[in-house]
């Protein structure tokens, strides 16, 4: 029997990895590395229950210069578990700091405060996915962005296998001079690890990375 739930808790553990999902299962922790064409983030989030999660937020944000520091909390709204797919909506708020040493704002530092809602779903070929965020960090920023996806696995790999999805990212951040960006980009997971490779049309890398344990 303790041989019996290991493994279901193995590939509990190895789906949840292929999601990147913002809530794990109850006890699980995850590191997530996230980067792009416009900044650089790190989360790293315990779930003491399968629809909360909470953990440290860490942003930089390149072209503006300035850096949130936040306690993040993820909260399952929804989910449909289906034969055949899953569907997901989450709600996902933080707050903390902003810092900045750019410009007019060097060395100010602000309250800063995020929410927004997150949805997939998906099968074991096609996914799709949206999410969004409304910042406020005083006078340092605020804006408002959002982005979706497909996704299309072109096998079915089995447990334990080396999983890959193609994917395409539209995003839309209406301050930017770009206000959307297109992205190509390669998905990989096997076990708890998933790792995420593209490119903007901006020529700007995208690089994630996803640990779940």
């Amino acid at each position: 029997m303790k041989i019996l739930n290991l493994v279901i808790l193995s590939i509990i553990l190895s789906a949840a990895a292929a999601q990147a999902r913002p809530v794990s299962y109850p006890g699980g922790l995850t590191g997530m590395l996230m980067n792009n064409g416009d900044s650089n983030s790190v989360h790293v989030h315990y779930s003491p229950t399968a629809k909360m999660s909470v953990g440290y937020k860490g942003e930089y944000w390149r072209d503006s210069e300035y850096q949130i520091h936040a306690v993040q909390v993820n909260n399952l709204l929804k989910r449909w578990n289906k034969p055949e797919s899953q569907a997901n909506i989450y709600l996902k708020s933080g707050a903390g700091i902003a810092y900045s040493d750019f410009g007019a704002h060097e060395n100010e530092i602000e309250p800063a405060f995020f929410t927004g809602f997150a949805t997939d779903w998906e099968d074991r070929r096609r996914f799709i996915s949206y999410e969004n965020r409304f910042t406020h960090a005083g006078d340092i920023a605020s804006g408002f962005e959002q982005s979706a996806r497909v996704g299309y696995a072109p096998y079915e790999g089995d447990y334990g296998d080396l999983h890959t999805w193609l994917m395409l990212e539209v995003k839309h951040i209406p301050e930017n001079a770009d206000h959307f960006t297109v992205t190509p980009l390669v998905r990989f997971f096997k076990g708890v690890h998933l790792v995420e490779i593209g490119m903007n049309d901006n020529k700007e890398a995208l690089f994630n990375w996803v640990i779940r344990y």
